[in-house]
């Protein structure tokens, strides 16, 4: 298990690096000069070339990602261009709100779509297994930011139950329970469609196994069946599925926080965009890269623990 650990970090390392590059690359050939937004305006030609010499921008593109690969390696994400402030501080006000939303989103999809995908499998090819399965196909296909828009609409403005954004508090406490739901439940709903459709294609080929027949003929009763032997043997695509669609979710943060003008990571990124903010573009798009990365590992650890047959000897 050690060497397998350390060989996937190896590979993590490595990753993040080809990451850093492509964005870098990516960045440097955008059209637009930071130098000229920094500078302003009503700035000359010399003050936009003294800025330029300042930022480093004047250097060829090798020696300038060489310079921020440098800083990067001593854990210096940067300095943002358009608050003159380490990035790595802004980045942490940011990111356990994006967090908050991202952990929200998936504990609501996992407490909806597992359940419904093993009722479902359940009550394989009848009139409810058919409704679910067309349910969850609208419920991957519905945009985020659309789904958003419709709360949003009908529980704060029509209905007042909830605010329409904003995020000071964490999912756990009251007030922050209030400000999450309808941001993680747009967030949310396409995973746990997911879920409901991978658990029940999942459960449903558990449930046709030589063992859970044995287990009927012992006379031991559905419930038992379906939580105890079925499930657990179903875990291992529904883990897969939750390590890519964490990651997602952190993706798919970044419009959700817009629309729910939430300060997080996602927004600090797109305003970044907006103004060629570049060290903090580079810089945001690693740690959300670093976070997925870290994730689908522990997912890979967890497969272990589900099913003691896996072995990373």
């Amino acid at each position: 298990m050690g060497k397998y650990v350390l060989k996937r970090l190896l590979q993590m390392i490595l990753l993040l690096l080809g990451i850093t590059f492509i964005v870098f690359t990516s960045l440097y050939l955008a059209p637009g000069d930071p130098a000229e937004l920094v500078a302003g305006v009503n700035a000359t030609a010399d003050d936009v070339e003294r800025i330029r010499i300042y930022l480093g921008l004047d250097k060829p593109f090798l020696i300038q990602y060489w310079n921020y690969l440098s800083l990067l390696l001593q854990g210096d994400l940067g300095t943002s261009i358009t608050t003159r402030q380490p990035i790595i501080d802004e980045i942490a006000v940011r990111l356990p709100y994006t967090l908050n939303l991202a952990v929200a989103a998936i504990l609501l999809a996992t407490f909806i779509g597992i359940p419904i995908g093993i009722y479902a499998a359940v009550r394989k090819d009848s009139w409810v297994d058919q409704l679910l399965t067309t349910t969850s196909l609208a419920g991957i296909s519905i945009p985020n930011f659309w789904l958003g828009s419709m709360l949003i609409l009908l529980f704060s403005v029509k209905l007042g139950w909830f605010s329409t954004g904003g995020m000071t508090d964490f999912f756990w406490t009251a007030e922050g329970f209030k400000q999450a739901v309808l941001p993680a439940s747009a967030l949310g709903m396409a995973v746990a469609a997911q879920f409901m459709r991978i658990g029940r294609n999942s459960m449903i080929s558990v449930l046709q196994s030589d063992y859970i027949r044995t287990a009927k003929a012992k006379g031991l009763k559905s419930n038992r069946i379906v939580i105890i032997h079925g499930l657990r043997n179903a875990m291992i695509p529904i883990l897969t599925v939750f390590g890519t669609s964490f990651g997602g979710l952190l993706g798919g943060a970044i419009v959700t926080e817009k629309v729910f003008v939430i300060n997080g990571v996602g927004t600090y990124l797109l305003n970044s965009i907006n103004a060629r903010n570049y060290p903090a573009v580079q810089s945001t798009v690693l740690v959300i890269a670093a976070l997925f990365v870290v994730v689908n590992l522990v997912v890979d650890l967890l497969y272990v623990v589900v099913d003691p047959r896996i072995s990373y000897e």
